[in-house]
């Protein structure tokens, strides 16, 4: 079997390919750390401290839903171990605060809020855990982790995602804690075999960064050995061998799917990758950042480069102490739904005559009209390339082109590029690597009565579900 045969056998499960669809959500973080200025705690926080007096969660949602997101992932408990719901295996909780007279349950809050919204609800639960005094005592400690994750999973409905990072740091008397990945991901399939297991786990990696910045070629079929980048030592390399070494796979690798990448591995999985980061300079609320928040232009050139990457785009929003979403940031996700809203208000391509140079009877080039997997076009058995052209009876002014395959299939498209015809001749407008789940193409404005889309390259016959060609805004 060829190497690109091979590549193209890696598929997506259902619910990684219903988390690539969920495209743009958010991250919360808030704890403890919000009432101190911290952006790590330590677990010695007093409870008493923690009196958001005016949470509401519906602002929460309506704020990310107003930019377009379409699923919240919440920090149920962050490093300091204080648990943001009542549980019954620690007093650092809310159950200990003056919130609500001790009565109070946030994670319950959110994540009725956003099924109210129809918003989907992910948690973010830390392994490491400053306050709890089992951590570094292996097995009893990974019963209480287990025993908190049930309580999660078990008691506030359907989980999209669970969040872990590979913090691991000193438990009581220098002692560290081996996470026991393999069990956690156990229960977490048992209870809730739809959710996503996000970063130090097997179903969504990390980009490699907290900025924001992306590859330029982001494939999803990687390595396998890619899943244990991001876990601590003791489950990934076991001695110092130097081909290990060398060969190391990291999520901060700028190929990791290149074929020259997978020609040698011996096992390839389907991990797409997720672009976190936050509004703001830090992940937790400060005052002194209020007037920190990024600007639209700049978290509009990270969506593209996220969600028109193949890749998610994880966007942090910190509540303040109050237990409400800054104006600033309110204000600034208002500002981004109005934009993707304008930015994609009218496709230009079902007034264009489409041809292709080569189509499968049972996928023509009319099947990029509609978005979804059911309908896709492909070319002829044994053609690797293909040239589509859109024409219009009159110029138009373009903005963006969007292009997706259907994943379904795999990631096949290496490499390609965008005409439009100016003056009567074609010329290049852009051009790139990796489509995958969805590639944005920004063009500001292009005045055209023709494109055409050209695959140079691809694993196998190439695919496309969907491709929009966007009127330029005023």
């Amino acid at each position: 079997m060829t190497l690109d045969k091979r590549l193209v056998q890696v598929v997506p499960h259902e619910r990684q390919l219903r988390l690539q669809q969920m495209e743009f959500y958010s991250f919360v973080h808030f704890t403890v750390n919000t009432f101190t200025d911290r952006e790590w705690g330590d677990g010695t926080e007093d409870p008493a401290i923690f009196n958001p007096e005016k949470l509401d969660a519906e602002q929460w949602v309506s704020a990310i839903e107003s930019a377009g997101m379409k699923g919240l992932i919440l920090t149920c408990k962050h490093h300091d171990g204080f648990c943001l719901w009542p549980s019954r295996y620690t007093q650092h909780s809310v159950a200990s605060s003056p919130y609500k007279n001790g009565k109070g349950d946030i994670v319950r809050e959110v994540s009725d809020a956003c099924r109210r919204h129809g918003i989907r609800f992910g948690v973010y639960l830390s392994p490491w855990d400053r306050n709890c005094p089992l951590y570094g005592q292996g097995k009893a400690y990974d019963d209480y982790f287990i025993a908190q994750l049930t309580e999660l999973f078990t008691e506030y409905g359907k989980i999209c995602s669970v969040w872990f990072d590979g913090a691991c740091g000193e438990g009581p008397n220098g002692k560290k804690q081996v996470y026991d990945w393999e069990r956690y991901y156990e229960v977490i399939r048992t209870l809730q075999p739809d959710a996503c297991i996000h970063v130090c786990g097997p179903d969504i990696r990390w980009c490699g960064n907290e900025a924001g910045h992306t590859r330029i070629a982001e494939w999803s079929v990687v390595p396998a050995r890619a899943k244990d980048s991001e876990l601590i030592a003791e489950n990934s390399q076991q001695a110092d061998d130097t081909a290990f070494r060398q060969r190391r796979v990291n999520a901060r690798d700028a190929d990791l799917g290149s074929r020259e990448i997978l020609k040698d591995e011996p096992e390839l999985i389907w991990y797409p990758a997720e672009v976190n980061t936050s509004i703001r300079p830090g992940w937790f609320w400060h005052e002194s950042e209020n007037d920190q928040v990024r600007s639209l232009e700049e978290l509009i050139g990270i969506y593209n480069n996220a969600v028109g990457g193949n890749a998610t785009f994880l966007l942090n929003i910190p509540p303040t102490r109050e237990g409400l979403f800054h104006e600033n940031d309110v204000q600034r996700l208002k500002e981004i739904g109005e934009y993707l809203r304008a930015a994609y208000r009218k496709n230009l391509l079902p007034d264009a005559e489409l041809s292709a140079d080569s189509e499968a009877a049972a996928h023509p080039v009319t099947s990029v009209l509609e978005p979804g997997y059911d309908a896709f076009y492909t070319t002829a058995p044994g053609v690797c390339t293909a040239s589509i052209t859109a024409q219009w009876n009159q110029p138009v002014r373009i903005g963006h082109i969007v292009l997706q395959e259907n994943i379904r299939l795999s990631q096949r498209v290496v490499r390609f590029a965008a005409d439009a015809r100016i003056d009567g001749t074609f010329r290049e407008i852009c051009s790139g690597t990796v489509i995958g789940y969805k590639r944005i193409l920004p063009l500001g404005a292009v005045t055209t009565d023709c494109i055409r889309i050209r695959i140079l390259d691809s694993r196998t016959e190439p695919t496309l579900s969907f491709l929009g060609v966007y009127e330029a805004m005023e």
